[in-house]
């Protein structure tokens, strides 16, 4: 497999120019059998006014990601706020090389203030992507050795996670990225944004990672 590890900032609080940058990324690179961007990715990192940014499962920004998709044959991952009828959640879009919306995963685990923003998701999810069973997980998830495994025990052979990881957090995500490989002897794919938002600086350290750690 040949993935794209996007380690990009968005801008803040513009999911269609976010999604349009993605999709240019995807189509430069239509090599990529997946493509991989981080959390919030569409809208950027915030945890207040969501409504202004979230976006619907079925909405003209994640169209842009599934034509980008389609157009390049590359299988896509991306992070986003999503709107829904009880709330907000730190989802992933799953598309397939055909350009479908295979399956959206909610952050399970929600860090600080996050738990006042967000809602949980419910549970965890595997998706085939480019040949692959895929378990997505979203930032602080990772965190939780549990959830690597459960997912390696159903039949996962590859970790993608996504981040919005901070300082002073970093050494964590380095630990526990490599961690997540080793004990279950699946690779990981990581990607973490950077640039500053929020009041915080965000620390990059994309990697892809073997089975072997």
């Amino acid at each position: 497999m040949l993935a794209l590890l996007a380690q990009l900032p968005p801008a803040p609080g513009s999911p269609i120019a976010n999604a349009a940058r993605a999709a240019h990324a995807i189509g430069e690179h239509p090599e990529a059998d997946l493509a991989v961007f981080p959390e919030l990715f569409l809208s950027g990192y915030r945890l207040d006014d969501l409504d202004a940014v979230a976006v619907d499962a079925d909405g003209p920004e994640l169209g842009f990601l599934a034509k980008a998709a389609v157009k390049a044959g590359t299988a896509v991952i991306a992070g986003f706020l999503e709107r829904s009828g009880s709330g907000f959640y730190s989802s992933v879009a799953c598309f397939d090389e055909d350009g479908e919306l295979v399956a959206v995963y909610r952050k399970l685990k929600l860090f600080g203030g996050e738990a006042e923003a967000f809602l949980p998701g419910r549970r965890m999810l595997l998706v085939e992507l480019a040949g692959r069973i895929v378990a997505p997980m979203v930032c602080f998830d990772m965190e939780f050795p549990e959830l690597a495994r459960a997912a390696a025990l159903a039949g996962a052979d590859l970790l993608v996670t996504v981040a919005a990881n901070m300082d002073p957090f970093g050494r964590e995500h380095r630990v526990h990225a490599l961690a997540r490989a080793l004990e279950n002897r699946v690779p990981h794919l990581y990607v973490n944004r950077v640039g500053h938002e929020s009041g915080f600086a965000f620390t990059g350290e994309t990697c892809s990672i073997d089975a072997d750690g």
